[in-house]
Order: structure tokens, then C-alpha cells, then sequence
């Protein structure tokens, strides 16, 4: 018998104490647009993380945008090697940038890029690699790292959805020359939407504040950099220089509020969140469902449910299930699946090119994901376990 879980893909990640500090905030006469909640919000991350440069942007997808513009003002055109299995805006950036989307497959047990083939793919004309840690799992190993650097090939990190996970006990988003955030209100802590870049690299930290506010040099925190601009301006005003034709991808002092509080619990739901992920995974027969995933260092703010076998009609039996008990959950997992299926790539691949990538497309119709939230009670996990078990 199927029983009701009422169980959506986000729960309570936005508390009443965030609201209520967001109250205080907002008594008096505060300032909303970007400054010191800003600041002080980048700093905390930047620790957090253990890098040394942050940069609070509107949403994850603008940290992909930026990120590409950034490092294309820095290595010029050429290609990119990026995923199969990943949001569209990693992709569009990319493409919006004038650089060239190179595509490999996924590795099925942590659904992330396969390193065999990245590496295959790599050649003078690459540019970087942009690997996004799907869902919490790590995408990294000491051989992928190994090659980069001895190539010169940048890593970005897409960590969108892979907060507080780890590689070799070192948070990822720490290894890349730079690193995306987002926290959108489905992922591990949210500010509604944002942002965030984060590196080590003192003149990508400071092209990145630069463009992220229509490419005024007034952004930029170096005196050096800016007394060369008014030197070589002297007809601007200092305040009104623009060294790029950039975007505004400001976030405000609301958001950094939310994402300061939100900030000091992360640690916490992230161990609540590792735990309920092992226990799906230790309930579901492994013989209609994968469960072999690589979970070291994970943090999954999701349940992955990935069918053993490409059969559709036991696909829908499982669908069916979900949605009779209003189990909220997505099809194809992060992104909507295989994007070489998405129109917007028609011109990048040939009209069957999908076919050469069968991990994703296994993915595309029988990988789903289902929310898994801190609060998230153990009876409605292991119920569900039941319930997917007994599914002929």
C-alpha cells in the first residue's frame, strides 16, 4: 500500500530564525544595496572554504558567467572541456563567452565527468576544464589533478550543489583556479538566490569584483590597478571608469544577511544530510537500484534513485509510486538529464551525437532525484525504501 509522505524537494531551509534576523536588519533605515553584509559575508565564506578571495554574486549561474568572462580575459579563446550532466548555464557560459563546449561522459558511480575521458580530450587548444560535482558527490582524483598541472590546464569547480563535500579531507571548491557557489533555495543553504567565485589568484579575484559591476575599475580593492586606470583616463571621472563591457551581477545586503545565518548551521545539516543519504542507500534493494556510488567525501542534498536496468515500464511503476505518494522528485537528475539532447546545443553535436555518451543517457530517463533536507525524518526514508522495494 502506497502511504502518503508529503515529501517535497526543499523543506525549512529558510527558518524563522533567518526571518526574524532578517527583521532586525531591516528595522531603522539599513543600507540593501551591496556593502558591509556583502563584505563581511565574502570573508566568512572564504574562511569557511579555506580560500583566500570571495566574490557574492545573484545567482550560480551568473558565478558561471562570470567565471567563463573572466577566464577568457585571461587565456583568450579555445575550447572547454565540460559535462554532460550539469545545469545549462555551466554550458551556456561557455558558449556565451565565445569558447567551445567539448563533451564527455559520466562516471555512473559518482556521476560526475569521466576522468578517462577528460583527459583524452585535453589538447593545446583547451582552455580549461569545468567539472561540476554533481550533487554532493566529489568529482576530483590525485590522477585528474596530477594531469592538469602537468598540462597547465586550469580546473574550474562547479560546487552548485556539492557544499561542504570534500576530496582527501580538503573542501571542494578549494583545488580549482576558481570555484562556483550557488545558493538557491533547493540547495544546501540558501540566500533565495546567489552566488558566489571563489580563488586563491589575487588578479582573477579583483577582474571578477570589476565585472561583476558593469566593469567599473572603482570595484576593485587593489590601489595599484586603479591609479593605472586614472593615469591612462585622465579625461574620466575615477568613479565612472569602465575597463570591460561587463554585467551587473550584484547581490544585495539582504541576501548576505541570509547567508551569514545560514552559513553558521551549514556544518551541522551537512553531517544530518550524509547521514539520511547512507541510510537510503543501505534500504533499497541493490538489485533493482544502484547503490555502489562513491560516497567519500559526499554531501548530497538530494537522494539519487538511479533504476539498475533501462526498463521503462518498471520506470513508470516507480514514477507512479513517487507521485502517489506525493514524493516530489526530477527526472534526468540534475539538470534534466543528457543536456546533449537540449536544443540549444543542436549546432555543438550532430543530430544522433548523444548516443556516444550512454552513462548520461542512462541517467536522462531512468536517474531521478528526491530531496533530502536536514529535518528530514528516518521513518519517511525507510518508508519510502519499503515502498521503492516493493515495486515489481
Amino acid at each position: 500500500m502506497v502511504k502518503d509522505l508529503n515529501w517535497p524537494l526543499m523543506e525549512n531551509n529558510i527558518t524563522r530564525e533567518d526571518l526574524d534576523r532578517l527583521i532586525d536588519f531591516l528595522k531603522g533605515d539599513p543600507v540593501l544595496t551591496q556593502s558591509l553584509n556583502v563584505r563581511a559575508f565574502e570573508e566568512e565564506w572564504s574562511r569557511w572554504l579555506g580560500v583566500k578571495h570571495s566574490v557574492f554574486v545573484n545567482s550560480g549561474a551568473s558565478a558561471n558567467l562570470l567565471t567563463m568572462t573572466v577566464l577568457k580575459i585571461l587565456y583568450g579563446t579555445g575550447e572547454v572541456v565540460v559535462p554532460t550532466l550539469t545545469w545549462v548555464s555551466d554550458i551556456a557560459s561557455v558558449i556565451h563567452c565565445g569558447l567551445k563546449p567539448v563533451f564527455v561522459d559520466i562516471n555512473p558511480r559518482n556521476l560526475c565527468m569521466d576522468e578517462n575521458q577528460v583527459i583524452k580530450k585535453l589538447n593545446s587548444r583547451t582552455k580549461a576544464v569545468f567539472l561540476t560535482h554533481v550533487q554532493g558527490f566529489n568529482g576530483l582524483s590525485d590522477r585528474l589533478l596530477e594531469e592538469l598541472k602537468k598540462r597547465k590546464i586550469p580546473l574550474i569547480e562547479d560546487v552548485c550543489e556539492s557544499h561542504g563535500a570534500t576530496f582527501k579531507g580538503r573542501k571542494l571548491g578549494s583545488f580549482g583556479l576558481i570555484s562556483n557557489f550557488s545558493f538557491y533555495f533547493a540547495h544546501h543553504m540558501s540566500t533565495v538566490e546567489g552566488g558566489m567565485i571563489c580563488t586563491d589568484d589575487p588578479e582573477i579575484y579583483e577582474l571578477a569584483r570589476i565585472c561583476r559591476s558593469h566593469g567599473m575599475v572603482r570595484e576593485s580593492t587593489d590601489d595599484t590597478l586603479k591609479s593605472r586606470y586614472y593615469k591612462a583616463h585622465p579625461d574620466l571621472s575615477p568613479d565612472f571608469i569602465f575597463a570591460y563591457p561587463a554585467y551587473n551581477m550584484r547581490n544585495t545586503e539582504i541576501g548576505a544577511v541570509l547567508g551569514r545565518n545560514q552559513l553558521k548551521r551549514l556544518d551541522g545539516n551537512n553531517e544530518k544530510r550524509i547521514r539520511n543519504f547512507k541510510l537510503f542507500l543501505d534500504n533499497l534493494d541493490p538489485d533493482k537500484y544502484r547503490t555502489d556510488f562513491d560516497l567519500e567525501g559526499s554531501c548530497n542534498y538530494a537522494f539519487n534513485l538511479v533504476l539498475k536496468n533501462p526498463d521503462f515500464k518498471f520506470c513508470d511503476r516507480v514514477m507512479k509510486t513517487l507521485s502517489e505518494a506525493r514524493v516530489e522528485f526530477r527526472r534526468g537528475s540534475s539538470g534534466g538529464g543528457n543536456q546533449l539532447r537540449q536544443p540549444y546545443l543542436k549546432r555543438f553535436i550532430s543530430k544522433s551525437g548523444y548516443k556516444k555518451y550512454p552513462n548520461i543517457d542512462h541517467i536522462h530517463f531512468f536517474g531521478f532525484y528526491i530531496g533530502n533536507y536536514p529535518d528530514l525524518p528516518k521513518h519517511k526514508v525507510l518508508t519510502l525504501c519499503a515502498m521503492l522495494n516493493e515495486i515489481k
